[in-house]
């Protein structure tokens, strides 16, 4: 199973060597993150709708990004951004973003996963940025149960416990050095999907993965 996620939130036309490298890594690859305007935007982008296309052609599974501000937004706004990455990029599933560990959200969540499936966007990937509610396991392929920097991932335990059968786990960490082995640390901590970034600061996710940047 390949094991290496990629939010990857920079434009194509602004970063044409990056994305081809991201194209080129296609069998390393659970899947790339889409995410055109902190979500599919308000029309349609000639260079990610390429980009997701080439991806798909290259065997790539492409989630659109969509942010559920911690069941904050509404369900139909989070419904219509799915409806358009499906539509104008033709992605596979869905990458909800901010998403509340709790069970007292668990309905909002669980509305939305029905949805997106309804609109063809299985897998769906949940990311709560730490270890949710075992329930949300039924919901999604892959829940995200550390977003976070380096220093921090490197303090949590190893061989922690899977939230429950159903989902995978993944591990998104940023702020990495080079030469960190975070495949191995992931294992150890019971995530089989991960990636990790050098970025830091505000936009982690502007940077590749270490592995896939191109030469300059």
């Amino acid at each position: 199973m390949s094991t290496l996620l990629v939010p990857y939130y920079e434009h194509p036309a602004v970063r044409p060597a990056d994305w081809a490298a991201v194209l080129a890594a296609a069998p390393r690859l659970y899947g790339v993150v889409l995410n055109p305007a902190s979500g599919p935007g308000d029309r349609p982008d000639a260079a990610f709708a390429e980009t997701a296309a080439g991806l798909r052609t290259a065997g790539v599974t492409v989630l659109g990004y969509v942010d559920t501000g911690y069941a904050r937004r509404p369900h139909e706004d989070v419904v219509r951004d799915l409806a358009r990455h499906r539509a104008w990029y033709g992605t596979d599933g869905a990458f909800l973003d901010q998403v509340s560990c709790g069970i007292g959200e668990f309905g909002h969540y669980e509305r939305l996963a029905t949805a997106a499936r309804a609109l063809g966007c299985p897998p769906l990937a949940l990311n709560h940025g730490t270890r949710p509610h075992p329930a949300y396991a039924a919901l999604a392929e892959l829940l995200v149960t550390f977003e976070g920097p380096w220093s921090a991932y490197r303090r949590t335990p190893a061989q922690a416990p899977a939230p429950a059968p159903g989902a995978l786990e993944c591990h998104l960490v940023y702020g990495v050095p080079a030469g960190a082995d975070v495949a191995a640390a992931a294992r150890e901590r019971g995530a089989r999907v991960h990636c990790a970034v050098p970025g830091d600061g505000a936009h982690p996710w502007g940077t590749l993965p270490h592995g896939l940047a191109p030469a300059h």
